[in-house]
């Protein structure tokens, strides 16, 4: 703790010489870079401008709360990380969540790492260090990897250095977004998991992807719940074989023509058909006078 208010307190002086005109720093190789460039340093809350390259667009309030009360009691344990832009202008890097609870306590500075980066290197720097957390959900995750794509024109080999994470696992968060966006939303919101978008991505049509969802929703089925559901949808649209088709339309047929049988012989009549369209046809009797009765009507 000790360590810490020194450390806290130096950032106060270095906080004076960044207010110095003479003094201002705008690359590495200026005068006194080397101690401000990397340091904790005290910035007033003004001066520092909310990150348009933040991929996390939703702030849980209640988590928001605790931690203003945490810092309310401790202070700002983990420093936000800025990048200079201007004189005393500097633009959030990482820490909006701290920052954001900062400003709900009353809190006029917060500790801050100092880093000079173009726009490039800030929205990695942001990207990669949001991804990295654990409280992102997966769609948030996965918008920051297609942004690195898009605007960085990183491949997924590239990424998967840069964050520390398989190629695979980058490739199965970036299909999240194919998902109908009720979907996408509904993994935010928590309504169901990443495994179960996995799932409904194998699923092409979206109309279909959405009635597998809401009845992952309504039915509150499991991952492998819905895995079975989605098989059992590939399967119905596999075509038939052409003769396990005829069988079944014959079937269909004789089904139809049961009742005729039953009253004709006036007995249960079973009809069975195999796989290849052959079948048989069974004519139950209860004594040898019903046999005979039955061989008349055959016999016509």
């Amino acid at each position: 703790m000790t360590k810490a208010i020194k450390k806290q307190a130096l950032g106060r002086g270095l906080s004076a010489l960044l207010k110095d005109p003479e003094n201002d720093i705008t690359s590495v190789e200026d005068k006194n870079a080397d101690k401000v460039v990397g340091n904790i340093i005290e910035l007033e809350i003004s001066a520092i401008e909310i990150n348009p390259f933040q991929p996390r667009s939703n702030f849980n309030e209640e988590s928001l709360r605790e931690l203003a009360t945490s810092i309310k009691e401790l202070g700002v344990i983990q420093p936000i990380t800025v990048r200079k832009l201007d004189f005393n202008k500097y633009q959030l890097i990482s820490g909006e969540r701290r920052l954001r609870a900062s400003t709900l306590v009353g809190l006029t500075h917060v500790p801050a790492y100092i880093r000079i980066a173009n726009d490039n290197e800030s929205l990695v720097m942001a990207l990669v260090e949001n991804i990295q957390r654990h409280d992102l959900d997966p769609i948030e995750i996965a918008l920051s990897y297609q942004r690195l794509i898009d605007e960085i024109q990183l491949t997924q080999e590239q990424m998967s250095e840069r964050v520390g994470k398989k190629r695979s696992t980058i490739a199965n968060y970036l299909r999240l977004l194919k998902l109908d966006p009720i979907i996408q939303t509904g993994i935010r919101d928590g309504f169901i998991s990443m495994g179960h978008g996995r799932a409904i991505i194998n699923i092409e049509d979206l109309d279909i992807q959405t009635d597998i969802y809401q009845k992952i929703v309504s039915q509150n089925l499991s991952v492998r719940e819905t895995e079975s559901l989605v098989k059992n949808y590939h399967e119905s649209l596999k075509p038939k074989p052409e003769g396990k088709a005829r069988a079944e339309s014959t079937f269909e047929i004789l089904e139809e023509k049961k009742s005729v049988f039953n009253d004709y012989f006036g007995a249960k009549v079973d009809v069975k058909v195999a796989g290849n369209g052959k079948g048989k046809i069974t004519i139950p009797f209860n004594s040898e006078a019903d046999f005979n009765r039955i061989i008349k009507l055959i016999n016509g």
